[in-house]
């Protein structure tokens, strides 16, 4: 039988856990300059997540902790990593669509057949599936008072262990814009860089996503030359990847804005799942493959910075 003495011993000890008992951890790291140093440091188990900060110097140092029950491995990271691009992407769409009416009909009025404008957006939104009420709904926006027309930015920002991000932007407020992505971008511990300097890493393209599942390279290859597309890229592949991996992959089929159309007939043809692009894509030109660390820090950064409603989408050259 448990003595009562042992009941309260054992009640202490868990006190002592919640309040943060140190404990030393061999996989510490501290980013300093943006370089991940090996270090050894104490954290607690209640605050595991957090980045913590340190002042040695007067230098800031960045303290990244690592605790194998929690913090998230490689195969897990990308599944999210995957999951979350795609997810957040569709969720945007709609957003962006309905900025793009608004500018349209603010700048030439609500009637499709005098704007030329707004009739290429709203051909775009049947292109991308995107119901008719978002279009209409945006239209009655545009004329509400005080409602102005959106303007596309881009800011790029360096992330995690080499990688560059390119963030769009569709906002009818820039210097709000700016300011939240600084920012996110500032607590996340990543850094805004000049213009130019990041863009040159990418190209702009419109794609089609394809499941890797639905379809294997040969046959998306045979769709691609029959229909003009420009090129198909193959999902990353990692040694440990599972099939859950391979759900969560995608195939990209690289075309012009002529032939889109042509290539989204051509899989609906053939009985292939696809997901669309947001009007265009930003390709890196190469990737860049990163730790576990740098992995978990970029996916966090492209998460917060979807949260904003300015931004549409991050493009980053992670693999």
């Amino acid at each position: 039988m448990v003595s009562y003495s042992s009941i309260r011993a054992f009640g202490a000890l868990l006190q002592r856990f919640s309040n943060g008992v140190p404990f030393k951890s061999p996989n510490s790291f501290a980013l300093r300059a943006g370089v991940l140093i090996k270090s050894s440091s104490s954290f607690s188990p209640k605050s595991s997540w957090l980045l913590l900060y340190e002042d040695k110097l007067s230098v800031p140092v960045r303290t990244i902790q690592t605790f194998s029950p929690v913090c998230m491995g490689r195969r897990s990271s990308k599944i999210a990593g995957r999951k979350g691009a795609q997810d957040a992407k569709k969720a945007k769409l709609y957003s962006k669509i309905g900025k793009e009416v608004v500018s349209a009909v603010k700048r030439d009025g609500p009637n499709p057949t005098s704007n030329t404008m707004l009739a290429a957006v709203i051909e775009k939104a049947k292109e991308l599936d995107v119901p008719k009420e978002i279009v209409d709904r945006n239209i009655k926006r545009a004329s509400e008072k005080g409602q102005e027309a959106y303007i596309e930015k881009f800011y790029e920002v360096y992330g995690f262990g080499g990688v560059s991000m390119i963030i769009e932007v569709l906002t009818d407020k820039i210097n709000r814009s700016v300011a939240a992505v600084r920012e996110v971008v500032k607590d996340c511990g990543g850094k805004m860089a000049d213009p130019g300097s990041v863009m040159f890493k990418f190209r702009r393209a419109r794609v089609v996503n394809v499941k890797a599942i639905e379809a294997d390279k040969d046959q998306l290859l045979t769709i691609a030359l029959d229909t003009g597309a420009e090129d198909v890229i193959e999902p990353p592949v990692y040694e440990d990847d599972t099939e859950e991996d391979r759900s969560e992959s995608y195939y990209k089929i690289v075309t012009s804005t002529e032939n889109y159309s042509a290539i989204l007939e051509k899989l609906r043809e053939e009985g292939i799942s696809f997901e669309t692009d947001n009007g265009f894509e930003m390709l890196p030109m190469t990737y860049i493959e990163v730790d576990d660390e740098a992995m978990d820090l970029n996916k966090e950064l492209m998460s917060q910075l979807l949260e904003l409603d300015d931004v549409d989408a991050v493009y980053m050259d992670q693999k």
